[in-house]
C-alpha cells in the first residue's frame, strides 16, 4: 500500500513558477514508477509527465515540455514537479500517482493517487 500527499497547489500569475512536491509513505516507493496528471473542471484527467523508477526515464506531455520538470529523490520517497512560464491554461487540481510498471502514460496504469492539489494561474 502506498499513500501519496501533493502540497505545492497556489494562485500564480502567468509567467511564474510553483514547484509541486508529492510525499510517498510506505517502503516501495522506489519499485514504483511515479506521474503526474492534471484534471481541469469539466474535463477529463490528463497525463503531465512520468518518471521511472530509477529517475533515468522521463516522458512529458507535449503541451508542458520545455516547462515543467519532473524529478525523484527515493532516498526522501519524494516526487517533484518544478512548473515555470506557467499558462492560464495549466489551471487544474494536479494529481500525484504511483504504477508498478516502468511508465505511467494513462490513468489505467495507475495503482495509487493523491488528493490532489489546486494550481491556478491568472492572466
Amino acid at each position: 500500500q502506498v499513500q501519496l500527499v501533493e502540497s505545492g497547489g497556489g494562485l500564480v500569475q502567468a509567467g511564474g513558477s510553483l514547484r509541486l512536491s508529492c510525499a510517498a509513505s510506505g517502503r516501495t516507493f522506489s519499485s514504483n514508477a511515479m506521474g503526474w496528471f492534471r484534471q481541469a473542471p469539466g474535463k477529463e484527467r490528463e497525463f503531465v509527465a512520468t518518471i521511472s523508477r530509477t529517475g533515468n526515464n522521463i516522458i512529458y506531455a507535449d503541451s508542458v515540455k520545455g516547462r515543467f520538470t519532473i524529478s525523484r529523490d527515493n532516498a526522501k520517497n519524494t516526487v517533484y514537479l518544478q512548473m515555470n512560464s506557467l499558462k492560464p491554461e495549466d489551471t487544474a487540481v494536479y494529481y500525484c500517482a504511483a504504477g508498478p510498471r516502468n511508465m505511467i502514460l494513462t490513468t489505467i496504469m495507475v495503482d495509487y493517487w493523491g488528493q490532489g492539489t489546486q494550481v491556478t494561474v491568472s492572466s
